[in-house]
């Protein structure tokens, strides 16, 4: 999350085909890796991102033209960076709005929209969130990171009420400071876990408007 967006982190070839479009990091497969471990190496080797906490397999993408010459299988995956967290990139690399990319390389911004609506159905039935919010957080901390994610503004008051019947919420007994213009200190959450859960299967988060199932977190 950037400037209250989703963002994806893409870096400027230098070298033909498609010198001057942007392009996802990656790599290929090492003889003695798995494919997620090949993943974090290619992250932390091109663009210097590490620790990403939530990384998951999108998608292959296998069309005979996708890439010039050569034909060239790729395994996508999905990574997600807490929004806290602003590591050091290289001078080619910057992070774009999912929504206004640049010319991208190859079948890239494919890729980036089927990471993006992974995501979005994630954040209806998982815990997935734990992967963008730091540590600690407000509610309406974490209200803007959802509905950056989800496209439109979530309703804070339903957001915190089905994520606390879930069991995802936990108060942490700290208040964020006031802001500028003072007021009641916000209570500090954290999720309780670290690792993905599916926390309700049948579960869709639907934007305000329109018939929505009970627990919705779409703005009223």
């Amino acid at each position: 999350m950037r400037a209250g967006s989703l963002q994806a982190l893409l870096w400027e070839r230098a070298r033909e085909p498609h010198a001057g479009r942007w392009s996802l990091p990656g790599g290929r497969l090492g003889t003695s890796e798995d494919v997620e471990a090949s993943v974090r190496r290619q992250l932390g080797e091109k663009v210097d991102v590490r620790g990403v906490p939530h990384v998951e397999q999108l998608a292959v993408f296998s069309a005979p033209e996708r890439v010039p010459g050569e034909r060239v299988v790729a395994t996508a995956f999905l990574g997600l960076v807490p929004y806290d967290v602003d590591p050091a990139i290289p001078a080619d690399t910057a992070w774009h709005p999912v929504d206004a990319l640049p010319p991208t390389a190859f079948d890239h911004e494919a890729i980036v929209h089927r990471a993006r609506n992974r995501l979005r159905a994630k954040l209806s039935y998982t815990n997935i969130g734990f992967a963008l919010a730091p540590p600690e957080f407000t509610v309406s901390a974490l209200r803007s990171l959802y509905s950056a994610a989800l496209g439109y503004r979530v309703s804070a008051t339903n957001l915190q009420r089905v994520l606390s019947r879930r069991g995802l919420l936990e108060p942490t007994g700290h208040t964020a400071p006031p802001g500028p213009s003072g007021g009641r200190p916000a209570a500090l959450f954290r999720f309780p876990g670290k690792g993905l859960e599916v926390t309700d299967p049948f579960a869709v988060l639907r934007p305000p408007g329109g018939n929505r199932p009970a627990g919705s977190t779409g703005s009223s």
